[in-house]
């Protein structure tokens, strides 16, 4: 099944402990030997860990997502708040070396630790490329001392899972088509594997599919029936199969907004949440107006605090007509809520659209005046933000105690500068 399908040499780039090792270069320090934390906010007991050194998570057992309050207090522990200003100028940079390399148009930047590379025209230059792999892992070591890791495969989806399942633990991993029965299909459960999620991993398990293997062999009309196009793909991901060009993303439909946040405190009531729903709604909606989409589809996801008896939600509403309207929105979000909010004190939300059509190819009902209206009101509280900021304009509810929206455009990246 593999003849005629993609095979150039694409490599998926991963700077380890990307924010850690930029603090541990700041601070002349060794990041593999010193146990280091980046914490959201030094101040607040519930701030989060957003990276940790591999000593910090060895010795400690501090990693990602670990709470303040929750470091032990020892004198070898090394805490820093984010420099997310830094952190950006180090990708750039990053980015630039690798354009060394080869050409702007072969490096696909996926995350600000993260990058694909074409490496398909570089033979003459850099001898194979295995060796064009190696030496731009060294080259940003030298420079930057800060590690890589690399993942080879015939396409950037088979590059990712190489990167992923194996060469975070080895440095560099080349996976081909062959290799996919033997170092794909095993991997049990499925939400280890790249694109799919928790709660996709409890849809398939419901279907009798545990593994990756057990995907690969599901029959592909019935996986469409119950998922539509994207069942379609999870079958051919599962085969290692990626027929997406270089650049474009490994997911069709993939283009999305949303907006994910972890509240400082415990929100207790739905009146508190409902506030910061609102200005997430308020943000992820302009970004899809400025960028002339609408979403059919909205997903709401709320995460408990530490010592909830409720597991947390993430679910989604289809609507029939797309629509990139506040507060249209809003009100699928409180629907969704009121449908599975269990009064629990939440600690982490996210909002987000996808499904996405052009703006301009959907009609607006010109007997629905107040729809009119609000789409002008809109694109004209869009264009003063543009202008004068964010917080120029806001609604009442970001003034309240249980209001973010201010405090967060302090932020860069969601983080100090």
């Amino acid at each position: 099944m593999y003849d005629n399908l993609p095979d150039k040499p694409i490599i998926c780039v991963d700077a380890t402990c990307f924010y850690a090792s930029c603090i541990a270069m700041l601070e002349n320090l060794d990041v593999m030997t010193v146990p280091i934390a980046v914490v959201g906010n030094l101040n607040q007991a519930g701030s989060v860990v957003l990276a940790a050194s591999p000593a910090m998570k060895k010795r400690f057992g501090v990693k990602t997502g670990t709470r303040k309050y929750e470091i032990p207090k020892h004198p070898d522990i090394r805490l820093y708040e984010p420099k997310m200003s830094f952190f950006l100028e180090m990708s750039m940079a990053i980015t630039r070396l690798i354009s060394d390399f080869v050409p702007p148009e072969a490096i696909h930047v996926y995350s600000v630790d993260e990058s694909f590379v074409n490496l398909e025209k570089t033979n003459r230059l850099w001898g194979s490329p295995e060796d064009t792999a190696q030496a731009i892992r060294q080259a940003i070591y030298n420079q930057f001392r800060i590690r890589t890791a690399v993942g080879m495969g015939p396409n950037m989806l088979l590059a990712k899972l190489a990167l992923d399942l194996e060469a975070k633990k080895t440095g560099f991993a080349k996976w081909t088509y062959e290799d996919v029965p033997k170092k794909l299909w095993p991997v049990q459960p499925l939400s280890k594997m790249w694109g799919i999620g928790k709660q996709m991993e409890s849809n398939f398990n419901q279907m009798g599919i545990y593994s990756v293997r057990d995907l690969a062999n599901t029959d592909l009309k019935r996986l469409e029936r119950a998922f539509g196009v994207m069942g379609t793909q999870y079958y051919y991901h599962a085969r290692g199969v990626d027929l997406s060009n270089f650049g474009e993303p490994l997911l069709s439909k993939q283009l999305s907004f949303g907006k994910g946040q972890m509240l400082m405190k415990d929100y207790n009531t739905r009146k508190e949440i409902l506030v910061v729903i609102l200005e997430m709604t308020e943000d992820i909606a302009r970004k899809a107006r400025e960028s002339g989409y609408a979403a059919r589809t909205l997903t709401l996801g709320l995460s408990y605090s530490k010592h909830a008896m409720t597991k947390g939600f993430y679910r989604s509403k289809t609507l029939k007509n797309p629509t990139s309207d506040t507060m249209e929105l809003y009100a699928v979000c409180q629907e969704l809520l009121d449908k599975y909010f269990a009064g629990e004190p939440a600690r982490q939300l996210s909002v987000r659209i996808t499904n996405l059509e052009p703006e301009r190819n959907i009609q607006l009902d010109l007997f629905d005046g107040d729809k009119v209206k609000r789409k002008t009101l809109a694109h004209t509280m869009d264009h003063i933000r543009e202008r004068f900021g964010a917080t120029s304009l806001l609604r009442a509810a970001s003034f309240t105690k249980s209001g973010t929206a201010i405090q967060r455009e302090q932020l860069i990246g969601g983080h100090s500068g």
